[in-house]
């Protein structure tokens, strides 16, 4: 994935997320969303998903096209834990588009691609605004020409006014909390990015994945990393940015799945028989191989 103008990384992510309880539970039935996906800007050149107390596993695709592997334990267990390990080659930005180029306002209200986007134009729990975000949207929505650079200006507008706290992305509030709080973690910052998005007309994503904290890691070294989130936007094509950081997705970044939500796309979630849970366990390194 190098093509003599730009140099792709080679990430190794080691996942580590599980559950305790306070006694043994006789059985659980378990999704994980953590095997990363082949697309245009990544390929997965290794991964594996393991779960203990052994279990066996199967894969499929889920409505959105993210990778689960999907486990049932029937053995009395006191904590499950799920290691994902995977490598994958990820390429820098490119292809950009800029502020004046993509589909036009008129374009996004015709009647073939508001049912093509239907699903991902609808506010849901953790996206969906009050009255002054609302306000908020019509503004930006006002003031560009264009809805890609309404976009950008809103990621802008959220970065500005939302302090970013990094930190695991796991159930985290929704837009309205993280505007009334003013700061947030990726997932909260994501939430409320989409929910501008598609309150202004523009189709939205909400992206699961990880992050290599450092722009300029040194080959070798492994880091403490994070799992990430951020927004995609259709312009006439899908266009993906971190609102969180402030930056078009890049090398450092790994998709794993979409949707319109983070309740679509957790990466470890499951039910089961038995006491009460005494919490969840998040664990990331991530180690650049090239």
């Amino acid at each position: 994935m190098t093509n003599g103008l730009v140099d792709s990384w080679r990430l190794k992510i080691e996942h580590r997320s599980g559950f305790g309880y306070a006694g043994p539970v006789s059985s659980s039935y378990n999704e994980a969303r953590m095997w990363p996906r082949n697309e245009t800007r990544q390929a997965v050149l290794d991964a594996r998903v393991e779960v203990w107390p052994p279990a066996r596993t199967y894969r499929y695709e889920d409505y959105w096209g993210t990778v689960v592997t999907a486990f049932d334990v029937h053995a009395p267990h006191e904590a499950l834990t799920v290691t994902a390990t995977s490598t994958v080659e990820t390429l820098p930005p490119g292809d950009l588009i800029d502020d004046g180029e993509g589909a036009g306002w008129a374009d996004l209200a015709v009647p073939e691609a508001v049912d093509r986007w239907y699903e991902l134009l609808l506010p849901t729990p953790r996206t969906g605004l009050n009255d002054e975000l609302a306000a908020i949207a019509a503004d930006i929505r006002a003031a560009h020409s264009t809805p890609h650079a309404a976009a950008l200006a809103a990621c802008e507008f959220v970065r500005g006014e939302v302090a970013y706290r990094p930190g695991p992305a796991g159930v985290q509030s929704d837009a309205r909390h993280a505007w009334e709080l003013r700061k947030g973690v990726c997932p909260d910052i994501s939430h409320l990015t989409v929910g501008l998005l598609r309150a202004m007309g523009l189709p939205a994503r909400y992206v699961s994945g990880y992050l290599h904290p450092a722009p300029t890691a040194a080959i070798g070294d492994s880091v403490a990393g994070q799992s990430h989130a951020w927004v995609e936007w259709w312009v006439g094509r899908w266009t993906a940015f971190d609102p969180a950081n402030g930056v078009p997705v890049g090398e450092r970044h790994v998709v794993v799945g979409r949707g319109r939500e983070y309740g679509d796309v957790p990466p470890l979630k499951g039910v089961y028989a038995g006491p009460g849970s005494t919490g969840q366990t998040v664990e990331v390194t991530i180690t650049r191989l090239r």
